[in-house]
């Protein structure tokens, strides 16, 4: 259940981000903005790491595969493309799209195995949900 609302946590900040970001590079310029962002978020990152566990800094150095340590890099091409197809679709479309891309995504890693996560068996039922939310999409952005 935590992990449930969790994931709704998630999703809600992600759309409260998004807004804020383009709003911020309205004013700021695109790069101005997205590196706000991510420099923001390490500060929040490191106060935190002050104040709680501690983790060793160098147990980066052992993460294997190393393409895995491009976390930060995806994640700044994240914050342009919410900023961008904000800006072009507006919030709810834009979201709309970026859930979607998310679910086939997430489902084709599962499917194939892929980034060290556990095999999942092809299942009608999510490509259906697939297929529904699709629909989903088209009626959301069907306009008279």
């Amino acid at each position: 259940m935590i992990g449930f609302l969790i994931a709704l946590l998630s999703g809600a900040l992600m759309s409260v981000q998004g807004v804020f970001n383009t709003q911020v590079t309205k004013t700021a310029g695109m790069w101005v903005s997205n590196g706000w962002v991510q420099l923001s978020a390490f500060t929040v990152c490191a106060v935190l790491w002050l104040f709680t566990g501690r983790d060793s800094i160098a147990a980066i150095g052992k993460v294997e595969p190393k393409y895995m340590l491009l976390g930060g890099v995806i994640g700044a091409g994240i914050t342009w493309t919410v900023i961008k197809s904000m800006a072009a679709l507006g919030p709810a479309k834009a979201a709309l799209l970026i859930v979607i891309a998310q679910l086939i995504v997430a489902y084709l890693i599962e499917l194939f195995g892929l980034f060290g996560v556990e095999k999942a068996m092809f299942e009608w039922r999510k490509v259906g949900g697939l297929a529904l939310a699709l629909i989903g999409i088209a009626i959301f952005q069907w306009e008279r």
